[in-house]
């Protein structure tokens, strides 16, 4: 049983499909059963001639940062190679993986907080005047990150390389399933979850633990309604150390 704190639980990883399966094994691995409900679609740019217009003079930036790993993954696809005088940064240690996938080793990176606050406190940001920065992302999102720089006398373009779109949600067969928890990583997807359940909204957010990675999601699905909101750690540790905390109190 030590080996397997989350044995026989029913965990919804809401993930979209392609980032899913590193946290459901870990999840398969704790001994809980990983129910698989992706909330976003992830798929590229519908128009993808200002991501390869970009690529074409990415030499001229002095940095470039992925905002997540689809931006590195769709944004490598277009750039192939960084450019060797251009530094690179991440916002997250997922981005900074997905980078050095593509054989990038060295990338500005938060050692803690992976948020866009954490990445503009680092020394390597604070004196950017001047500086050509491109922000690689998917299809709208926060300003933060883009805004500070400008105010820090950089020039900002934001690159898109992905899209999000809202999945489709079989909630009767998340019901069926009989959830003992759900993981959450995105406030955007949080809405579309809030959407989808309708009239069991209220039973959700009443009775269900939602195991989320960052404050701000958190203060989100407390304004919902959501009672049982657990903030955790960042990234997959940080969930499953959450979880496995969860489940020691239940046997308890």
């Amino acid at each position: 049983m030590a080996d397997t704190p989350l044995a026989g639980l029913r965990i919804v990883v809401t993930r979209p499909q392609q980032q899913a399966a590193g946290l459901a094994q870990r999840i398969a691995e704790l001994g809980g059963i990983p129910l698989s409900f992706p909330l976003l679609d992830i798929g590229p740019a519908p128009d993808q001639s200002a991501l390869h217009e970009f690529a074409q003079h990415a030499g001229q930036y002095q940095l470039l940062i992925f905002i997540s790993p689809n931006a590195v993954n769709y944004g490598m696809a277009a750039l192939c190679a960084v450019p060797q005088q251009v530094q690179v940064a991440a916002v997250g240690q997922g981005s900074a993986r997905a980078l050095r996938e593509h054989g990038i080793e060295q990338a500005i990176v938060p050692a803690e907080r992976f948020d866009s606050e954490a990445l503009l406190a680092l020394p390597e940001l604070q004196n950017v005047s001047g500086w050509r920065i491109a922000i690689l992302r998917g299809d709208g999102g926060r300003e933060l990150l883009g805004d500070t720089l400008k105010a820090r006398g950089a020039e900002v373009e934001y690159v898109t390389c992905y899209r999000r779109s809202k999945a489709k949600l079989d909630v009767a067969a998340l019901r069926a399933a009989k959830p003992d928890a759900v993981t959450l990583t995105s406030s955007e997807a949080l809405a579309h979850l809030d959407a989808a359940l309708g009239a069991a909204a209220a039973a959700f957010r009443t009775t269900t633990p939602l195991f989320v990675p960052h404050p701000r999601i958190a203060t989100v699905a407390r304004a919902l309604g959501w009672q049982r909101v657990l903030p955790t750690a960042n990234g997959d540790d940080g969930l499953c150390a959450g979880l496995v905390a969860w489940a020691a109190q239940l046997t308890r």
